[in-house]
């Protein structure tokens, strides 16, 4: 258990992706089974423990100390986790005779009922030291947030075995913690493991965003376009009557769209955008698509309201026959011919963009036909799908962000390395008539931003604050004062949950405008104009 709190600690303090992938790798090198394949398991988020949950956790640090105070701590600290393991009191005298292993830490917490699990959980944390009690409480919360994806876990088994990481992905969801059958083949103890298991995720293929001077040195003519929509890419994987939805990183959401689930009657594997609507009528916003997702189950109603589709773009597998190693023009060959025969309801094709040049392509970018095309798709005629990122094949040509000038108006703490600092910001602009103008929120933003600009908007924060909500300041904004931020975005969605009427996509702080007067920031009028054009 000390190797995996200390493995926790120091990837937290480890900034870097290479160091990161060091850390991982070294660990699984030198921890033996099945520990080492627990650590995966939580990493990658498949460790369950279903008998304590963080509520359980706030109940028992409560019966322990102040509430007040321990509000006050966790403001501050930023971290449930690591407060916890801060505050949690040491039992006078108390002196624990053995530290657990990880695996027989994991199977008291396994064994433990909904009842019984409270008892359980606290004498484990008595005994534990401070980084040890952050390493469980992370485990049973399953939130680590120690800036380690499933993904960057992977490649650091891939670095152990030397092999190619999209090996891994694709024995993935046919694999089961604590993974002995895994590494035993990373290590050349054993065959490579053979899974029974059907309809697995095949690892996608990624693009890269067109720089400047690309284009330049690419011909048109071995190119296909089509447009890039604005939804979430899925893999819709049918084999042996089993079915399931994957997310582009692997996980299975079919839970969440069992209306396109049971349409997929086919044998087949296809890579898409999921989108809700009607694909013979009309096109949902993401907004629209946004009651469908984080669901683990979806009412009858929400199903009706927001019936989700799947726009096609590509076949990695038809009636049995691996077609990823095809040029993409056949597989596209391929793939309209199989659409033809699917639900028109819930399966369409992703229309090829007729071009002859760059320059025509660039006025088709900058004015699509629909608003949720978010710019178009380059791919090599010749290209076969090939996992992971490779550079040349595929392109994502994205239409240039909107700006737009905003009022900071609330900031709140981050979390982990940036727990100490304001670095979450609502941002506001002008709405109502001369004379009386208010702010109203339009977004929310945490990343965008230098380190040294992070210091700066933290200490305007701490200087201009006029009213605290736990970890949530309200600063000085009005006409006079306030901090005006460049805000760039993606999109706009119509919205009933903000006053202002409109939500933002993807926004980010592009600049700070520390010279422009707050009065002078954007109105609302400026956003409902992108809304109705």
């Amino acid at each position: 258990m000390n190797r995996f709190a200390e493995l926790l600690d120091r990837l937290v303090l480890t900034p870097s992706r290479n160091g990161k992938l060091t850390l991982l790798t070294d660990y699984f090198r030198s921890v033996e089974d099945p520990d080492r394949g627990l650590a995966l398991a939580a990493i990658t988020g498949d460790l369950s423990i279903a008998a304590v949950k963080p509520a359980m956790l706030r109940a028992l640090v409560v019966e322990r100390m102040d509430p007040v105070l321990f509000g006050y701590s966790y403001d501050y600290v930023g971290d449930l986790a690591e407060t916890v393991s801060l505050v949690w009191p040491q039992p006078q005298g108390h002196i624990p005779n053995h530290v657990p292993t990880l695996a027989e830490l994991v199977g008291r917490l396994q064994a433990a009922s909904r009842s019984d699990g409270p008892k359980v959980l606290s004498r484990l944390l008595d005994d534990a030291s401070i980084s040890a009690r952050f390493a469980i409480i992370k485990l049973v919360t399953g939130g680590l947030r120690i800036g380690v994806s499933a993904r960057l876990a992977k490649q650091a088994l891939a670095d152990l075995g030397q092999v190619d990481v999209a090996e891994i992905e694709e024995l993935w969801h046919g694999l089961a913690p604590p993974y002995t059958e895994l590494f035993a083949w990373l290590e050349g103890r054993a065959e490579k493991p053979t899974s029974a298991a059907l309809a697995l995720f095949r690892p996608v293929m990624l693009s890269n965003a067109v720089d400047d001077g690309d284009l330049e040195k690419l011909d048109p003519a071995d190119y296909a376009a089509e447009w890039k929509w604005d939804g979430i890419r899925v893999q819709a994987v049918c084999e042996g009557g089993v079915r399931r939805l994957y997310s582009r990183t692997g996980d299975d959401v079919s839970g969440a769209f069992p209306d396109l689930a049971a349409a997929m009657n086919f044998e087949a594997a296809l890579d898409g955008e999921l989108l809700v609507g009607d694909p013979r009528e009309a096109t949902g916003t993401f907004s629209d698509l946004q009651q469908r997702l984080n669901r683990k189950s979806v009412s009858p109603k929400i199903q009706q309201q927001y019936p989700a589709f799947m726009r096609c773009y590509d076949a990695l597998q038809i009636d049995g026959e691996d077609l990823r190693a095809l040029p993409f023009a056949e597989r596209r060959k391929r793939l309209e011919a199989f659409v033809k025969t699917l639900d028109p309801s819930r399966f369409d094709l992703s229309p090829l963009v007729a071009f002859s040049d760059w320059e025509t392509l660039e006025r088709l970018r900058q004015a699509p036909p629909h608003p949720i095309i978010e710019g178009v798709m380059l791919k090599r005629w010749d290209s076969p799908y090939l996992a992971g990122r490779p550079k040349g094949p595929w392109f994502k040509w994205k239409r240039d962000p909107h700006t737009i000038d905003a009022v900071l108006m609330y900031a709140q703490r981050g979390h982990g390395k940036r727990s100490s600092f304001y670095s979450d910001y609502t941002f506001g602009v002008w709405s109502g008539p001369e004379g009386s103008e208010e702010l109203v929120s339009v977004g929310k933003a945490y990343f965008g931003f230098t380190d040294e600009e992070l210091r700066e908007i933290d200490k305007y924060v701490r200087d201009n604050t006029i009213e605290r909500f736990g970890p949530v300041r309200s600063v000085r904004a009005d006409r006079r004062n306030g901090l005006v931020l460049e805000v760039a975005f993606e999109g706009l969605n119509r919205s009933t949950r903000h006053k202002s009427g409109v939500a933002m996509r993807f926004p980010r702080i592009s600049r700070l405008r520390w010279d422009k007067p707050a009065a002078e920031a954007d109105r609302i009028e400026t956003l409902q104009a992108l809304l109705d054009g």
